[in-house]
């Protein structure tokens, strides 16, 4: 279901911290989202560190919920990076990637974070877009750091936001 940009999502998801037992449904919808997908023991290990952080945000309906979208941090000496994103397909461009990186954004503030960082391939404009509204100013590059299912290689850009 499409609905209009600037509608606030359904009642019906809800965006709670991330745990172990996410594992294998960060899997799935990161594979459906990214050329070089993580597999869910790479997640399970990520989320066994005390400095890693996420949230998951899901659709409640008829008693079952559905994993649509997730965001995964890091944070060390007064500074976090956000090691992944990703959202469904049909709930992109639905605020949902903005509700997940507040909730990220709000943590690190809380825990006195000083600034953010994050790595987006420069042909996602979508992304980019959010981040810049989000605060993100562009801080550097790696070129080549990319490759999508046709093999095209793109550079990341990186980008930083300051919380203080």
């Amino acid at each position: 279901m499409k609905w209009p940009l600037g509608w606030l999502l359904p009642l019906d998801v809800v965006v709670d911290p991330l745990d172990a037992s996410h594992a294998h449904c960060m899997a799935e919808l990161h594979a459906g989202t990214f050329s070089r997908p993580w597999t869910d023991g790479e997640f399970h290990d990520l989320l066994s560190k005390p400095a890693v952080f996420g949230y998951v945000a899901r659709e409640l309906r008829w008693g079952k919920a559905r994993i649509l979208g997730f965001v995964l941090a890091r944070a060390a000496a007064g500074e976090a990076e956000i090691l992944t994103i990703a959202v469904a397909p049909d709930w992109q461009g639905h605020g949902l990637g903005r509700k997940l990186m507040h909730a990220v954004l709000s943590k690190a503030h809380g825990d006195r974070v000083e600034s953010i960082f994050l790595e987006v391939d420069e042909t996602n404009t979508p992304a980019i877009s959010l981040y810049r509204r989000l605060g993100f100013f562009e801080v550097g590059g790696r070129p080549d750091y990319y490759r999508d299912n046709a093999g095209r290689l793109s550079a990341a850009l990186v980008m930083r936001r300051d919380l203080r």
